[in-house]
């Protein structure tokens, strides 16, 4: 007899499916809590808020490079996201100051 088998042939007809596990016994996963900052994580609360504030895209590059993503891997799309951002940011500050230069 193997594990999550019908003991019985009766028992096992065509399309019935046996229960494994018990209703009751349900354990919250790792990741079905919430994400900090309004449900929306880190990442994507620091790449919204951004837009105000530039330098919250750099705070967020330094969570990705520093691999805070590893605790929770569904802020890792958030932190990339700002760090892309904070990428073209510099880009577009360095021609900004290249043009009021020059």
């Amino acid at each position: 007899m193997f594990k999550g088998q019908a003991a019985e042939a009766t028992e096992r007809e065509k399309g019935k499916y046996t229960l494994i596990r018990d209703v009751e016994d349900s354990q919250l996963g790792m990741y079905d809590k919430p994400l900090p900052c309004f449900g929306c994580g880190i990442g994507w609360f620091s790449f919204l808020l951004g837009f105000l504030c530039p330098l919250m895209w750099y705070y967020a590059t330094v969570l990705y490079f520093g691999n805070y993503y590893r605790k929770d891997p569904r802020e890792r799309a958030g932190l990339a996201a700002s760090a892309i951002a904070a990428m073209g940011f510099s880009v577009v500050l360095f021609i900004v100051v290249l043009i009021l230069l020059f």
